[in-house]
Formats: C-alpha cells, sequence, structure tokens
C-alpha cells in the first residue's frame, strides 16, 4: 500500500509545471560560496537544509521526511534532531533526495530533462564502478583494478559534485520561498490593449507615411476595388455622348466572330 502511494506520488511529480529558480549546471554560479560549502561539509548542509525546508520546526521531522517505509518508526518524535543527524551521516544520499521531493512536492517543481541527464550519469557511473570492481576481484588482474579504482574515484567525484550542487539548488530555491530575492512579480491577465483582438485599431506606422499608388493623384481617393470576375460598381463609365444616330454600337468580339476565322 505504501510503494502504490510513493508510486503514484513518483507519476505525480512528473506533471509538476514549476521550475527550479536555478538548474544544476548554474549553481555554482549564482552560489559559488554556499557550494563549496556543500562539497567540504555536505551532512552538516543537509541536515541545515532539511531543517529549514520543515520551517525550523521539528515536530514536523519524518525520517527521509517520509519518503522511505522506515520512516515514522525510528522514534523521530522523541528525539528528532538525534534521527536527523543520524539520517545526513548513515544515509546522506536518501536525506539530500528526500529534501528535494519536500521541496518539490511543496513548490510543484518539476525535474528537467537537464537535471535527470545529470542525475542519471552519476548513477550509472557508480553502478558501472560497482561492476568493473566486481569483475577485478573475480579475475585478479592488476590492470583491471586499476581501472577499477580510478573509475570509483571519478564516480565518488561526480556524486560528491552532483551532491553540493543539488544542495546548493535547494538552498537557492528556499531563498527565493523567504524572500531573499525581494518580492517576486505574480502572474496577472494583461492589460485589455495588449490581448490580440479582432477590434483592435492598428497601430500608427514607424517611419514615412505611407505614399499613395502610382498613377493615383494626390487628392483623390481610390478607385473601389473589384472583386476577381466582377467588375466595381460604376465601371466602366458611362459615355460623355451619347453615339450618333445610325452609327453602330460598338461590340466585342463583332457578331458572327469564331476563332478559327469569320464564317
Amino acid at each position: 500500500m505504501a510503494s502504490q502511494q510513493h508510486l503514484e506520488k513518483m507519476q505525480l511529480r512528473q506533471n509538476y509545471r514549476n521550475l527550479w529558480h536555478t538548474d544544476l549546471l548554474r549553481t555554482i554560479q549564482v552560489d559559488a560560496p554556499y557550494c563549496c560549502f556543500a562539497v567540504w561539509c555536505a551532512p552538516c548542509v543537509s541536515y541545515l537544509l532539511r531543517k529549514r525546508a520543515l520551517y525550523d520546526d521539528m515536530s514536523r521531522y519524518t525520517c527521509c521526511a517520509g519518503y522511505m517505509p522506515c520512516s515514522g518508526r525510528c522514534g523521530e518524535s522523541k528525539c528528532p534532531e538525534f534521527c536527523l543527524c543520524t539520517e545526513v551521516f548513515c544515509c546522506f544520499g536518501n536525506s539530500v533526495a528526500s529534501t528535494r521531493f519536500l521541496l518539490q512536492d511543496e513548490f510543484n517543481i518539476q525535474t528537467t530533462q537537464c537535471d535527470n541527464c545529470i542525475i542519471g550519469f552519476m548513477f550509472c557511473l557508480q553502478q558501472l564502478a560497482c561492476i568493473c570492481s566486481i569483475i577485478a576481484l573475480i579475475v585478479g588482474s592488476d590492470e583491471i583494478q586499476e581501472a577499477s579504482q580510478l573509475l570509483s574515484c571519478l564516480a565518488d567525484f561526480v556524486y560528491c559534485s552532483v551532491c553540493a550542487c543539488m544542495q546548493t539548488q535547494h538552498k537557492v530555491e528556499m531563498d527565493k520561498r523567504d524572500g531573499k530575492f525581494g518580492p517576486q512579480p505574480t502572474m496577472a491577465v494583461p492589460p485589455v490593449q495588449q490581448m490580440s483582438r479582432m477590434d483592435q485599431p492598428v497601430p500608427p506606422q514607424v517611419g514615412y507615411a505611407p505614399q499613395p499608388a502610382y498613377g493615383q493623384p494626390y487628392g483623390y481617393p481610390p478607385a473601389p476595388p473589384a472583386s476577381y470576375g466582377y467588375p466595381a460598381p460604376g465601371y466602366p463609365p458611362a459615355a460623355a455622348y451619347p453615339p450618333a444616330a445610325g452609327y453602330p454600337t460598338a461590340a466585342y468580339p463583332p457578331p458572327g466572330y469564331h476563332p478559327s476565322g469569320p464564317n
């Protein structure tokens, strides 16, 4: 039952629409000192961030923020500070992930594709290092052993770097929550004149005034446009003089005309 609820939460988290204030790639640029602090004192930072995420109310604390099967069964209500210390030192990775899920569920924050790729690369590298270590133990080759050790060091370096960036990302998000960046603009309906409508007047043109069409004298209105296949109203103009008596009315084509020649 609990696992089904966690699965539903994970599926619901994929539909969140808000974004982190800063992504993992820019956390060093946004707050480099705190990122260095998160590298060298990672458990302490995890402790401070979890406490801050709970608004400094440790009565709300639950082991791993309620996202693990052991949550609520470790005596957190009796000594939450000690339980949190134990969590950040013994289960550091889970403590960072739990704080992240806690903030995401509170503010409906989604994880971008870039962040997912970075976190996925970290996990894949750790799994690859573990597999290479097992192969090195089975084969007993010194070259494979050295390669597995180098890969393990690389995986640990990436793990510490990504966790530091994640914790800095959480800190920046809570700075935004607590108003340390100043008042945030609220979403509002745009004014009427800025909305696209059919009855909205066309804004004045910039530059030169429009010139009359070629052959159209100044001061005269343009001729009314003609619909396709039909003459415009009042066209052709009436003849100024009536035709003379007995003079045949001009017609085109003349009577009896055939394209192949006269009949």
